[in-house]
């Protein structure tokens, strides 16, 4: 599913910061080469290089974002709206440069290295200050102290319906699967949607979760994202039964 690919679902990991590294780092190359007599050649190489790379970028990157919640958004569109400008700079550039006009060329793609920064920064900005596309369940397990804690009776624990039960004062999600008990963090790693309201769905013959915020879908046995928008898997604790209570601890 084109979605799931450009989530980076197939990865477990989001694709839009890898490909926005090779488009970036192209173009910053770009810049540091314009700076150096006689290099003209490898300067339009690297801006044509820049150019192929970020039409896929943008558009994982919109992928995500469609996801995004309003405040997320609004400053994501102004990511976007900075990164069109910087594409459109690049593209005046490397025609000036197939031209044979590199002082137009230069002008062009240093103040489109401006604003391609400006860009960057608006994207980390989103990544670290508001949490866009990173895994927001992990931080949950820095919540868990290290060692085994009690977490349900196994046979007070229904086959094939997972269960929210909770580690102090972190959520979990309990799944029995005939001997077999799982136990994963019961907030999405998305957008932090809670997955004990979600519905079990079948993909493939396992049995899988999915959010009802924003339908990301995790397999209950081993968390792993089976479809987007979440593009990493959900942490999952260790497990083992004694007494028939089911214990957990960190991964």
């Amino acid at each position: 599913m084109l979605r799931d690919l450009l989530h980076g679902v197939p990865t477990g990991h989001p694709i839009h910061p890898a490909l926005a590294s090779f488009t970036l780092g192209s173009f910053t190359s770009a810049a540091i080469l314009d700076l150096i007599r006689g290099q003209e050649l490898p300067a339009t190489t690297m801006v044509g290089a820049g150019m192929v790379g970020a039409p896929l970028t943008v558009l994982a990157g919109a992928t995500d974002w469609s996801e995004l919640d309003k405040e997320q958004r609004r400053v994501g569109l102004v990511h976007l709206t900075a990164n069109v400008i910087s594409l459109g700079l690049y593209s005046a550039s490397l025609v000036a440069r197939l031209r044979g006009d590199h002082q137009r060329g230069r002008i062009f793609g240093f103040a489109a290295f401006g604003v391609i920064n400006v860009s960057a920064y608006l994207g980390g900005h989103l990544a670290y200050a508001q949490g866009a596309q990173v895994n927001q369940a992990a931080t949950q397990l820095h919540r868990i102290s290290d060692g085994w804690h009690p977490v349900a009776d196994v046979s007070a624990l229904p086959h094939g319906m997972p269960v929210s039960r909770s580690i102090g004062e972190v959520p979990v999600l309990v799944y029995r699967d005939g001997d077999s008990v799982s136990v994963l963090l019961e907030r999405c790693g998305h957008e932090t949607g809670p997955l004990g309201d979600g519905r079990v769905v079948d993909i493939d013959g396992d049995a899988c979760v999915e959010c009802p915020w924003h339908g990301s879908v995790f397999r209950l046995r081993d968390g792993l994202v089976m479809h987007g928008p979440a593009g990493s898997d959900q942490p999952v604790l260790r497990t083992r039964v004694v007494n028939d209570v089911v214990e957990a601890n960190l991964p």
